[in-house]
């Protein structure tokens, strides 16, 4: 029997992580005086600032250890993507539009072939999001550094009345779930320590490819939101990154309930199977098939879905607070 793996056991303890941050949070205490200031509180996907009749919205996220699979399989061309990917899409979540991004990539040593691949796949995710790559820095850190992590951070803008924060989000709204391409960018010190547990690296799923070039498919970038807002009443989005669906609790004090979720692709099955992973632990851990997720008033759900391909109604909003999925309570 195949042991039963979990992401605390590969080593990210989601709970320790939520619980560190807090910490850090609470010790973040001063704030600007004058023009310019912040704008709400700490935890919601983007910060922002007030510019007048604008708000200055700033997010900041890296690849993480899909990293370590980018090395194993030799190919850095799709990472820059994923970089930009989890910046924008947090952004997006806001209604905010990405403008500019900055990359950062700390390495113990430098490798032309690989910066030229990291680039291309920056360039390629600005394409799909329309932003300036304005600058970066590069540091060497031997002795503190294994490797290469490669992190950014993208600035936005928009009209202070058009952000979309979550407070109108109100129970009878339905949640409108959009499909992932995959595991995307969270997940994968887990995924990873199923795969190297049963050296699955060059096994074949029935499309074809291979585990190692599945677990590499770039993260999808919801581009569209910004015209799907200008056409229909949307009370909030999610974008569906680290702790899966424990990313509604940012939007609202009322409760999601997921009873229809979209269907996981071939590689969600697999990990969970081959690594006897919980179906709790998969949800919590992954975006599993669902990418993105719009809360809307139940009579604008079927424009979203004629919108965008393989969109559905996957849940509603409910008036006790939480997270439920298939009607058991999901905690953290």
């Amino acid at each position: 029997m195949s042991k039963e793996h979990a992401y605390r056991d590969a080593g990210v303890d989601i709970d320790l992580e939520s619980t560190a941050i807090s910490a850090l949070v609470k010790n973040v205490t001063f704030r600007r005086k004058g023009q310019y200031t912040m704008m709400g509180g700490v935890g919601h996907f983007a910060g922002l600032i007030d510019l007048g009749t604008l708000a200055l919205a700033m997010t900041v996220d890296g690849v993480g250890t899909k990293m370590l699979v980018a090395d194993r399989q030799h190919d850095w061309t799709t990472v820059g993507i994923d970089c930009i990917a989890m910046n924008v899409n947090d952004l997006y979540v806001m209604n905010i539009e990405p403008v500019a991004f900055v990359d950062y990539i700390a390495t113990d040593s430098l490798s032309t072939e690989k910066m030229a691949q990291i680039g291309k796949g920056l360039n390629e995710g600005a394409r799909q999001a329309n932003i300036d790559i304005v600058g970066g820095e590069t540091a060497t850190l031997k002795n503190l550094v294994t490797g290469l992590d490669l992190a950014g951070t993208c600035i936005g803008i928009q009209k202070k009345e058009r952000i979309i924060s979550g407070d109108a989000i109100k129970p009878g709204d339905v949640i409108v779930g959009v499909p992932s391409r995959g595991v995307h960018s969270n997940g994968l010190t887990l995924a990873r320590n199923v795969v190297d547990a049963h050296d699955a690296w060059d096994t074949r799923l029935n499309s074809g490819r291979t585990i190692g070039e599945e677990l590499l498919t770039p993260t999808r970038i919801y581009h569209e939101v910004l015209e799907i807002t200008g056409s229909v009443k949307v009370h909030g989005m999610c974008h569906i990154t680290g702790g899966g669906l424990l990313n509604f609790l940012r939007l609202s004090k009322y409760g999601f309930s997921i009873s229809n979720p979209l269907e996981p692709q071939e590689i969600f099955s697999w990990i969970e199977e081959a690594g006897d992973v919980s179906r709790f632990e998969m949800y919590r851990t992954f975006n599993m098939g669902m990418g993105y997720a719009y809360v809307v008033p139940e009579d604008e759900a079927g424009r979203i879905c004629s919108m965008i391909k393989g969109a559905k109604v996957v849940g509603n909003v409910e008036e006790k607070p939480g997270v439920r999925f298939m009607g058991e309570e999901f905690h953290s």
